[in-house]
């Protein structure tokens, strides 16, 4: 099956309680932007953008547990840990407050709790196409079976990962061939097969540099444990953030769409937007959920404008 690459952190270890969490910063430049990925998603999936970011001011991003380069952790998945992991890895990045968060998806429930924990050091918000609470916080019956779902075929993929399959499988669907993957995909159900198209999709907008990486990670059990840790916490996550409320005052918040979403989430981004009397909800046409690999120039037009209006307030 080959040797595996050396794939070395680009950038550093925060220490968290008894794990490390990985980030990386480029540029220079006040108020920082920090960059938050989605549920089973790692810092590499904004590769499109944070060099760009990185033009204006300061950017990071990070790997929560078990994801990309960062440790597993034994502590469960609650939004409270999620945020207090977030502070700590900001705090050892040394980002000074007030900053910029960005968010998609997952990572926009995130850096919502984090904003209304931790108010006065956030400058800005922007949400890329992001989860709401009401989404899994009474999951129906159809959820909680897709929900298990998932957990088992992360499961599935931490034991076939051990084995050295998972990385025998992606060099054949990375080397165009992919037949072979997809007829063990099919073992599963069609939903396994559906969705390991569409990741696959969704990789493949990514820059051709980080590809061995991300392939790398994903041959590591690590990654699929700390996939359905995030998975099996997200009901109490999301009823946890039920409990909150939004008020963020004159904050610059822009929520960013995709243009495929379901009109009731539309509707919800858009209430999201008015939790701030700055705030906006834009939609970008073309794009899937993945908004910031479908139009990562929108998105980092996005992040530039809260950016300026963060400046723009402090020089008033």
């Amino acid at each position: 099956m080959g040797r595996s690459p050396d794939i070395r952190a680009p950038g550093a270890l925060a220490p968290v309680g008894r794990h490390r969490l990985h980030y990386r910063c480029d540029g220079d430049g006040m108020p920082g932007v920090v960059l938050d990925a989605g549920i089973a998603a790692s810092s590499l999936s904004w590769a499109r953008v944070q060099p760009e970011v990185a033009r204006f001011t300061r950017v990071c991003s990070y790997d929560r547990a078990g994801l990309a380069w960062s440790d597993l952790s034994t502590t469960p998945r609650s939004i409270s840990t999620l945020v207090d992991e977030l502070r700590q890895v900001i705090d050892h990045a040394g980002i000074a407050a007030p900053y910029v968060l960005v968010g998609h998806s997952f990572g926009g429930l995130v850096i919502r709790a984090f904003a209304r924990a931790h108010l006065a050091d956030v400058a800005g918000l922007v949400f890329v196409d992001p989860l709401h609470p009401e989404e899994w916080s009474m999951p129906s019956a159809e959820e909680r079976r897709v929900l298990r779902g998932g957990i088992f075929l992360s499961r599935v993929g931490e034991q076939l990962a051990r084995v050295g399959l998972v990385r025998f499988l992606l060099s054949r669907l990375t080397g165009g061939a992919p037949g072979l993957p997809r007829r063990v995909s099919r073992m599963f159900g069609p939903r396994a097969s559906a969705l390991l198209v569409n990741i696959v999709g969704e990789v493949q907008k990514l820059p051709e540099e980080v590809l061995p990486a991300v392939q790398e990670h994903w041959s590591n059990p690590k990654a699929f444990r700390g996939m359905w840790q995030h998975l099996a916490a997200l009901p109490s996550a999301s009823a946890e953030m039920m409990r909150g409320i939004d008020a963020f005052g004159d904050m610059p918040l822009i929520v960013l769409s995709a243009g495929r979403r379901h009109p009731r989430w539309l509707a919800a981004d858009a209430s999201l937007a008015r939790s701030s009397t700055n705030g906006r909800h834009l939609v970008s046409p073309g794009s899937g959920h993945w908004v910031h690999l479908d139009d990562p120039a929108l998105v980092v037009q996005v992040i530039r404008d809260v950016v300026m209006q963060v400046r723009s307030a402090r020089l008033s």
